[in-house]
């Protein structure tokens, strides 16, 4: 049996307040919801990773999530690339708000056992400005949704952005709308290092992430 779905425009109180600017709705006019859209009142660190990862950077970023996980940063994503979606299984263990943004209609969308107790649990929520889009999706819908998730959360961390790719551009326009971006410090990162994205040393991810605070992403 299929989750209940909710479908919100900018004149329900549940519609991302994020998205109330003009370009905002202009985009994303009505957004479809499985869960408690009460957890969309929080901050939310994004979360994002290229489709290929140096190897260096993999075991990293499972700890990483693994510490947001422990310090309960609510976290986004689209949770698409396989690394993200490692990351997801390492998220749905923990306590902490998560929102995944699947690129696809998420009306009739099944949910497996973890996300089902989570969503019932009222920690988890599923959300899509996508109807009608099929189940498989497209470059550019996956780019569309990568957008979604930039725009409503406060801040963000790229585990890896492969040189002149789509998560290096998506890191360009997060740091020109002005919110805080955190990656590796690592080579591997020099691109988005450079443009302005803020180093986390891999040896210090629980204290890292124990000053976001679990109830807001620090943003300043």
């Amino acid at each position: 049996m299929s989750a209940e779905v909710i479908t919100v425009d900018s004149r329900n109180p549940n519609y991302p307040a994020a998205l109330l600017p003009k370009k905002g709705q202009a985009q994303f006019p009505r957004i479809s919801i499985i869960g408690d859209a009460e957890i969309l009142k929080r901050q939310w660190l994004g979360l994002f990773c290229s489709v290929k990862c140096p190897g260096d950077l993999i075991l990293r970023t499972y700890d990483l999530a693994r510490a947001l996980r422990d310090a309960g940063v609510p976290v986004i994503g689209g949770f698409h690339t396989p690394i993200e979606k490692d990351c997801l299984d390492l998220l749905l263990r923990g306590k902490q708000p998560v929102v995944i943004c699947p690129a696809r209609d998420i009306k009739n969308m099944r949910l497996g056992k973890d996300l089902k107790t989570g969503v019932e649990e009222g920690r988890v929520l599923v959300l899509s400005p996508f109807e009608g889009m099929g189940r498989r999706p497209t470059a550019q819908v996956s780019e569309c949704r990568n957008q979604f998730v930039s725009t409503l959360a406060a801040a963000a961390f790229v585990a890896y952005a492969d040189p002149g790719g789509k998560t290096e551009a998506l890191s360009r326009g997060f740091l020109g709308a002005g919110k805080p971006l955190y990656t590796f410090e690592t080579q591997y990162n020099k691109s988005i290092l450079e443009i302005g994205a803020k180093p986390v040393n891999p040896k210090t991810l629980a204290q890292w992430a124990g000053s976001l605070n679990a109830l807001a992403v620090d943003t300043q």
